[in-house]
């Protein structure tokens, strides 16, 4: 590759503009200096690009890039994933009812059964998402809404939350604990899933709760306040938030570790998406020792306790089965970048291979015509 260069003199600074005026009245120079930082003098590198570097760079990309893209794209194939849509916006629906009767005033609960069907067998760890779409947690106000100190554990904050909260700052007459839109409109849906063996007996999928969040949201970002002991003591004083049917730290008495602030449900969902049609990590089906798949293939049921209504700002809820691989869920966007990035970097490395080729007329002779 060849390259062209200047180095710049040093030169005299004698110049008109920068010679200091001592007589009064009279008008200095805006000219700049005669440097060669003010007048573009410094040394400088050009690379002259030629047919003998660009066409090898063109192929060079290509021949890395395709078999890289075609790697990613097939793990991706490799990962299972099945998604079942549970709104009930359709009257054949089986959340029909609970759909279109719930509401967040709502007092008693409502459980519609959705039956399923594996096609194939989920080998490895299963990991259970709910999903939701039109719902823009990347709102402005919305990301907004929360109180970081207060989610930390700090005494004050939690008595004083943040003016980011309004308007789900307080309630009736007491700081409300977790304040914040985000908080007050945390995914309260319940499911359960079954298997339903070949003699009809539904048999329950043991799901993993905890180990759903960052680590560094479990045991830096958040923190209950006082501790983990008594959290009924230590958010005395504080209201729940709007739409919760209770508080915070009722959100898994039976589990001290999983309670209060460092719920793994409310931490994961107080990680905003950044687009309107997101999932979030709800359970974890471990692999058995044995060789026998997590989820054989077959009939499942999955039973919803219908507490997260959507239809009033039309959007869809869904539930997701998945495995993973090495390189995450399943996605086959990076893979098909990655070859059609390759594709053209070759293809055009062949197309100017052919132009360089047809139409390089340089005189190689030394001699110069007359």
């Amino acid at each position: 590759m060849m390259a062209s260069s200047y180095n710049a003199k040093e030169e005299d600074a004698n110049h008109p503009g920068a010679a200091n005026h001592a007589g009064a009245g009279v008008v200095k120079s805006k000219k700049p200096d005669n440097t060669a930082f003010k007048q573009q003098r410094l040394p400088a590198w050009q690379p002259i690009l030629t047919a003998g570097t660009v066409l090898p760079a063109f192929f060079v990309i290509g021949l890395i890039f395709i078999p890289i893209g075609i790697g990613l794209y097939v793990t991706s194939n490799n990962i299972k994933e099945f998604e079942i849509d549970y709104t009930g916006a359709n009257i054949d629906n089986p959340c029909y009812d609970c759909a279109k009767n719930f509401s967040w005033n709502s007092t008693a609960q409502c459980v519609c059964a959705v039956t399923f069907t594996l096609e194939q067998p989920f080998e490895s760890n299963v990991f259970m998402y709910y999903g939701l779409s039109n719902f823009y947690q990347n709102h402005r106000r919305y990301v907004k809404s929360r109180d970081d100190s207060q989610l930390n554990g700090d005494r004050s904050a939690l008595m004083r939350p943040s003016k980011e909260c309004e308007p789900y700052r307080t309630g009736e007459g007491s700081p409300i604990a977790p304040c914040g839109a985000i908080a007050n409109s945390l995914f309260n849906d319940t499911l359960q899933l079954y298997h339903i063996d070949s003699n009809g007996t539904l048999n329950e999928i043991p799901l993993v709760k905890k180990g759903i969040a960052w680590w560094t949201d479990k045991h830096v970002k958040f923190r209950n306040p006082g501790g983990n002991n008594n959290l009924t003591v230590a958010f005395q004083g504080t209201s729940k938030p709007v739409n919760w049917k209770k508080p915070v730290f009722e959100l898994d008495p039976e589990d001290p570790e999983n309670n209060g602030f460092i719920n793994e449900d409310f931490i994961v969902w107080m990680r905003t998406a950044a687009l309107p049609t997101f999932r979030k990590l709800y359970r974890i089906i471990q692999k058995k020792p044995s060789t026998t798949p997590t989820l054989p293939s077959g009939k499942y049921v999955l039973n919803v306790t219908y507490n997260y209504p959507v239809l009033s700002f039309d959007g869809r809820k869904r539930m997701i089965l998945s495995t993973i691989s090495w390189m995450g869920g399943k996605n086959p966007f990076l893979g098909i970048a990655y070859i059609t990035v390759g594709s053209i970097c070759f293809f055009l490395g062949v197309v100017l291979l052919i132009i360089h080729h047809k139409y390089d007329n340089r005189n190689n002779s030394a001699d110069i015509p007359n």
